[in-house]
């Protein structure tokens, strides 16, 4: 594992290269074996990604309309901010699947970031 990711502060601006570096990590854990301490500093690097980029998304998402797209989004969201309060798992299979989720939910973040910084 690389020591490229860093947590991001608060006032960071959204890096994409270094939430997309992050994310690869993390999606790789399936195919080699790090340590339980290794997938919790992801996992916490990862957190600390998502609550950065949930609040750009979720600030973008309430200045659009109430639209069923919105609404959808917003339940999204939603369940991504629940999933953060859940302790990182103390088994491997569960530290495996909650930081494998949580590169998903950063990437589906991402994905909505970007498209919106696009436009």
């Amino acid at each position: 594992m690389s020591g490229r990711a860093n947590a991001p502060a608060a006032q960071d601006a959204i890096d994409a290269d270094s939430i997309s570096e992050t994310i690869r990590q993390a999606l790789h854990f399936g195919s080699v074996r790090p340590s339980r301490d290794e997938r919790a500093a992801v996992d916490e690097i990862l957190r600390g990604h998502v609550r950065l980029l949930l609040g750009d998304v979720r600030a973008a998402t309430e200045r659009q309309r109430h639209s069923f797209e919105a609404e959808q989004l917003r339940k999204r969201m939603d369940r991504i901010e629940q999933h953060l309060n859940h302790p990182f798992g103390q088994g491997l299979l569960t530290a495996d699947a909650e930081v494998h989720q949580r590169a998903r939910d950063c990437q589906w973040l991402l994905a909505h970031h970007t498209a919106r910084v696009g436009w």
